[in-house]
């Protein structure tokens, strides 16, 4: 069924008896061409560009829970392409382009709101530090605004700009970034996948992978066993578990990235607003809440909840940046586990296995990355070769010295 407003009213007339299913729930197959661990946001981006423009059909997206409770379900919500080095901007830019027509193209409301993303700078080496990111982002195809004080005054006032130890100088804007609703981003390509016959099997977790030699055969799960002629492995934060079975160990570690939420509020923040000095991001939400976040706990972890220093931390961040935040309550905080890489930036890449794939890594940037590395791994799978935008993610330039140090900042929590 194709959603539409001739749909709504149609159904109404109905009493809402005769809607569909979003997607099937089938039984897994004994044998599929091409098998992804993980139905997560990637997991299942995969999918469904695999499917739709690759015209790969036999596949199944093992979840070893429900759809949409992993990262994809975990995180702040923030969509941006405002990197700097050429091995990310090119790849951010291009997932920034596939979020602008995701909803027409998965025929899924999934909330897309390019708000603007506002980074703010709080010194002279800051400032230029960000003419040169902004510069890059435009020779990229992006778009970007170097604001001064009184352009960030006029448009967020409640900020404090006298703060003795961090006073606001002006910010980096890219107009075009802002949020989308993150599990609506799971279920529209759930049931974009779904409708190309996509198997999604939910309560399947693998257990095992099957070799012969050194290929892939397939995969053991609390369902049964299941054969494949390719392997996906796509699941975050647990990368480096389902990648021991396979005999891979993985330039990652897994620690937890907690975020937040107030009370709602009336409209207060139109943008996304990241604070210079530290790090710490704000957005409100459609329902009045302010979601924001911070670094990483310090420590390895695959907990889905953190600790109270790194609350103190993200909450004194805050009023930092807005005063205001202190007369606000917290309702509640989340974890999701992610992959830190040691040079910040992911891997998309096939393994020393020829029919073994890897998407891990991904640190900060999960969720904005979903349509790009969905697309990226899907072509990786297809055609066992990568996408023009992703070729500098291999798995090997940590061993050849090809890092990729967005940040100079990976797993290690003292470099945040």
């Amino acid at each position: 069924m194709r959603y539409s407003a001739l749909s709504i009213f149609l159904n109404a007339l109905s009493g809402n008896r005769h809607w569909q299913p979003a997607w099937r729930e089938p039984a897994p197959k004994p044998h599929y061409d091409v098998v992804i661990v993980g139905g997560g946001g990637h997991g299942l981006a995969t999918a469904y560009y695999l499917a739709k423009v690759f015209g790969v059909r036999n596949i199944a997206v093992l979840e070893k829970s429900y759809l949409g409770s992993g990262n994809i379900g975990r995180n702040t919500t923030i969509i941006r392409s405002n990197y700097l080095l050429e091995g990310n901007q090119p790849f951010y830019e291009f997932s920034l382009k596939l979020w602008e027509g995701l909803e027409q193209d998965f025929n899924f409301n999934a909330m897309v709101s390019q708000r603007g993303v506002l980074n703010l700078y709080h010194s002279d080496a800051q400032r230029d530090a960000y003419t040169r990111r902004g510069n890059a982002m435009l020779l990229s195809g992006a778009d970007a605004e170097l604001l001064d004080r009184d352009d960030v005054r006029r448009m967020l006032p409640f900020l404090d700009f006298t703060n003795a130890r961090f006073p606001i100088r002006g910010g980096l804007l890219q107009r075009r970034g802002g949020t989308v609703r993150h599990d609506a981003v799971a279920w529209g390509y759930a049931r974009g996948a779904d409708a190309l016959g996509v198997d999604i099997i939910q309560h399947c977790a693998v257990t095992g992978i099957r070799r012969e030699g050194d290929r892939v055969t397939g995969v053991d799960t609390t369902r049964g066993t299941i054969g494949c002629g390719k392997l996906a492995l796509s699941t975050a934060g647990h990368s480096s578990v389902t990648a021991s079975l396979a005999g891979l160990r993985l330039p990652v570690e897994s620690h937890v990235l907690q975020a937040f939420v107030s009370e709602g509020l009336k409209p207060f923040i139109d943008n996304v607003v990241t604070f210079g000095a530290g790090h710490f991001y704000v957005s409100q939400s459609d329902k009045g809440g302010l979601v924001f976040g911070g670094d990483i706990d310090g420590y390895n972890s695959y907990a889905r909840r953190g600790n109270l220093a790194t609350v103190e931390h993200v909450m004194e961040a805050g009023v930092a940046m807005i005063p205001g935040l202190s007369r606000i309550r917290a309702l509640r905080s989340w974890g999701g586990i992610v992959d830190m890489t040691m040079d910040g930036s992911p891997i998309i890449d096939k393994t020393h296995l020829p029919n073994l794939y890897l998407n891990a890594g991904w640190n900060y940037g999960g969720f904005k990355a979903t349509p790009a590395a969905g697309w990226c791994f899907a072509h990786l799978i297809a055609r066992d070769a990568p996408h023009e935008v992703a070729t500098a993610y291999r798995l090997d330039r940590f061993a050849r010295g090809y890092l990729i140090d967005e940040r100079g900042a990976g797993a290690q929590a003292n470099l945040h």
